[in-house]
């Protein structure tokens, strides 16, 4: 193996549905970072066969692909300098998961955290959901990444595969292994509220997506969970829902005022409530993903353009698998 000369970083996104303020700050705006930091060195991809295990509509996936790359372009992602693929467009991956699988015990595997939610959450236990981590680990070993960026509830995930690199180097390559350890790089922002205080998730319908405005968002906004402190009265800061996004979108700065507001219950010699906080975060909600949305907006209209970009990404990643792949071949005898 020859090993990465600089970092390279890989990270992935599930196609399941449109993509909301958790995906954003959770992943995305890290991955628009690193980017600039790591030019040429970083892969993003779509996880369409991770999205098997839930989604069962192939029109619906089709479109979920699409969108999640029209976001990632319209956020501005610069397919020079970060690789944009659809994970099925790279087979390797199914090759080297079956090869990290001869060498994964299935008790690592049956203290996934994420499969055993899954389950609690009433979601039928498949082989697939069950071998979750071993696509997720081939995903991340194939293209020799370094780090990986991740939320907490991904470390495991991370962990996992570190165990099936060491795994598969000392039963084929003691001596020269071929896999390289991916390392974590962990979310600034481990944590983002839906809009009933749960961790935002699609699967609890407590999402805010990313290009709502105008009446829509208004109305999205005006669902957060607020408790019934009297209007003019000061304001639980630690334990409001919608502080907690004011503090996505402002400042350091900025939130010393607000939180103010809170504690006082007054701006300006005026009354604030709730409903003046949510105001303050639909107008920011609003300006930050202004530039965006036109993209984006743009980009629903040019799907060819988002198919090249994928393509194009595809090309490189392989590019990269194939290398991985015939290396693991050799030290397994298969070639």
């Amino acid at each position: 193996m020859q090993p990465a000369a600089k970092p390279r970083i890989l990270s992935g996104i599930q196609p399941s549905g449109i993509l909301h303020l958790g995906n954003y700050f959770g992943a995305i705006a890290q991955h628009l970072e690193l980017q600039h930091a790591h030019p040429g060195e970083c892969l993003y991809f779509i996880a369409d066969y991770h999205a098997l295990t839930t989604l069962r509509d192939a029109d619906a996936l089709r479109a979920n692909v699409q969108d999640v790359a029209r976001t990632y372009l319209a956020l501005g992602l610069d397919p020079q300098k970060a690789t944009l693929f659809r994970q099925s467009d790279v087979p390797e991956v199914t090759e080297l998961t079956w090869l990290l699988s001869t060498v994964t015990g299935v008790g690592l595997l049956e203290r996934a955290h994420s499969y055993k939610d899954k389950v609690a959450n009433n979601i039928r236990p498949s082989v697939g959901l069950f071998t979750y981590p071993i696509l997720m680990a081939a995903d991340i070993v194939l293209y020799r990444s370094t780090h990986v960026p991740v939320g907490k509830d991904q470390l495991q995930h991370i962990e996992m595969a570190q165990d099936m690199v060491t795994h598969f180097n000392q039963a084929f390559c003691p001596d020269a292994p071929v896999l390289q350890r991916p390392e974590p790089r962990l979310s600034k922002y481990p944590y983002v509220p839906g809009i009933d205080g749960r961790k935002m998730s699609k699967s609890y319908g407590n999402t805010i997506t990313l290009f709502l405005s105008g009446k829509k968002l208004r109305k999205r906004v005006g669902q957060i969970v607020t408790d019934s402190t009297e209007f003019g009265q000061p304001l639980p800061l630690k334990t409001c829902t919608v502080y907690k996004f004011l503090e996505l979108f402002y400042t350091p700065k900025e939130l010393e005022d607000i939180a103010e507001y809170y504690r006082t219950g007054r701006r300006d010699g005026e009354p604030f409530g709730y409903g003046h906080a949510k105001k303050l975060l639909i107008e920011r909600m609003t300006s930050h993903f202004a530039d965006a949305r036109v993209r984006y907006e743009q980009l629903v209209k040019a799907p060819e353009e988002v198919e090249n970009v994928l393509r194009e990404g595809a090309v490189r990643a392989r590019k990269l698998a194939r290398a991985t792949i015939a290396d693991c071949k050799r030290a397994c005898g298969l070639l």
